[in-house]
């Protein structure tokens, strides 16, 4: 059975689902798109935008009880490839070594026109 994860230090929902779930000891958190829950606006550009999608992983993770040291997985969904090394700097600011894995893909849109959204997994 698995418990949602909900903080209200993180922007609403867009959908119908939990900001993350808790089961058998690991954390999934939901993409988070890179909106500032103080004022419902997104960054510029696809630095800032991983930084604000981080920054609400963090907040969705330590509503958990757990933290960024704890992340084993991260997805990152850019909409735009050519923001891979503005993307890649930004995230290296949130991580230190050993790293998590991570999975990076292109698609073709994110909810609210983001550029970034980012998922990830993590031990409790």
């Amino acid at each position: 059975m698995h418990q949602a994860v909900n903080s209200d230090k993180v922007p609403a929902a867009v959908g119908p689902y939990s900001h993350g779930s808790e089961v058998g000891g690991l954390i999934f958190t939901s993409g988070q798109l890179p909106i500032d829950a103080a004022t419902g606006e997104m960054p510029a550009g696809a630095a800032g935008q991983t930084r604000q999608s981080l920054e609400n992983v963090r907040r969705t993770l330590e509503a958990a009880g757990s933290s960024l040291d704890k992340v084993v997985k991260t997805t990152v969904y850019l909409k735009n490839m050519e923001d891979f090394g503005a993307v890649n700097e930004a995230y290296a600011s949130f991580f230190r070594e050993p790293f998590p894995a991570r999975s990076c893909f292109e698609v073709a849109r994110l909810p609210k026109e983001a550029l970034v959204e980012i998922e990830v997994i993590a031990e409790k």
